[in-house]
């Protein structure tokens, strides 16, 4: 399948991104088309449903419906491109974990095999050049000590929750290729997307927490969510302590982008992150100050899930040392943005 030419001339490679209609995907997408690539996505909207995008009548982006399970379609759309990042996934909040546990393994275990079909043929036949793959924090679950450098997947108990599994073995299935077709590729392991653009999902499961029923099961919409409804005391989930590193979608693109374009990337993998570790008891602190101004704030400890893990700490050397990357944006700037768009959405009834 060929598209038209960019706008930004003969510099620009042609790259298909699978899951653009996604949370990272929408961040992906934008980034690509900033730095002047031709972009194909391709998403059958299983998650949010049609969603539109800022960029959709783009000159250079052209969008495809359709599932990425399917080695025929991803075979005609890679067969023109010069890169593929490779993120679709059924991938949701942590409630997912519990209700999806089966779906989570089978369908991704089809997507990335169907991916790796398609693009071992395309870099045989075609002029694929390298496919980026977009792993997770979660290949880390069972660790004992952090941060969690590149490298410690190796060494550390493999995850407990099928999620975490099957992206291992996107990883797996990234070298494989490698070994056996000398298909090139990079991993990407984002951590703990935050950004606007993400709604109530189709298939998720309503999970109560206080007077409040979420949708999302991720932590900084679900906390301003509740806020903006009026819960006090406010419900988390687990007691609080739980670490994270809150990273902007749009650092996360520009990362995943760093990783496709760098020669310095070829066949190796990386860790995706701000270096700023933040506590959900401190999360909550921040954003409830930033909505409710003075008025003291009361929490309330609901039971975790079982695959809440209690602390994901990155190592980010390695992209700053071999990719001259670092995520920049504060969590303050983050939560500027986010805050008014989930406010909005809560007000229309999207939320």
């Amino acid at each position: 399948m060929s598209v038209h030419t960019s706008q930004a001339g003969a510099a620009s490679q042609q790259v298909l991104v699978s899951g653009s209609a996604g949370f990272i995907g929408g961040y992906l997408v934008e980034e690509l088309l900033r730095r002047g690539h031709c972009v194909v996505g391709i998403d059958n909207y299983s998650k949010y449903g049609p969603v539109a995008k800022s960029y959709d009548g783009h000159p250079d982006y052209h969008f495809v419906e359709g599932d990425a399970r399917d080695v025929a379609l991803m075979t005609e759309l890679l067969a023109d491109c010069d890169h593929f990042i490779a993120g679709a996934a059924l991938i949701g909040g942590i409630s997912y974990f519990h209700a999806y546990a089966y779906d989570l393994l089978a369908t991704n275990e089809r997507i990335i095999a169907s991916s790796c079909d398609a693009a071992i043929a395309a870099h045989r036949n075609g002029r694929l050049k390298k496919v980026t793959y977009l792993s997770s924090s979660m290949v880390f679950e069972s660790t004992g000590h952090w941060p969690s450098a590149e490298g410690d997947q190796h060494r550390i108990p493999p995850p407990r929750s099928s999620y975490g599994f099957q992206k291992l073995a996107v990883e797996y299935f990234a070298r494989a290729a490698w070994d056996q077709y000398r298909l090139p590729y990079t991993v990407v392991r984002p951590f703990n997307c935050v950004g606007i653009g993400e709604g109530r999902a189709l298939g998720d499961v309503e999970v109560a927490s206080g007077n409040v029923k979420l949708a999302m099961s991720h932590v900084v919409p679900d906390l301003v969510q509740k806020i903006v409804k009026g819960q006090d005391p406010l419900h988390i989930l687990g007691d609080g302590h739980q670490i994270r590193h809150y990273t902007y979608g749009g650092d996360l693109a520009k990362g995943i982008v760093e990783c496709m374009a760098s020669d310095a990337a070829l066949n190796d993998d990386f860790n995706i992150s701000t270096a700023e570790s933040t506590s959900v008891r401190e999360l909550a602190a921040v954003i409830w100050r930033k909505i409710k101004g003075d008025v003291p704030l009361n929490l309330v400890c609901d039971p975790a899930y079982e695959h809440d893990v209690q602390k994901r700490v990155p190592d980010v050397s390695k992209a700053r040392d071999v990719l001259g990357f670092e995520c920049t944006t504060s969590l303050d700037q983050m939560l500027d943005e986010v805050i008014p768009w989930v406010t909005e959405a809560v007000r229309a009834g999207r939320l």
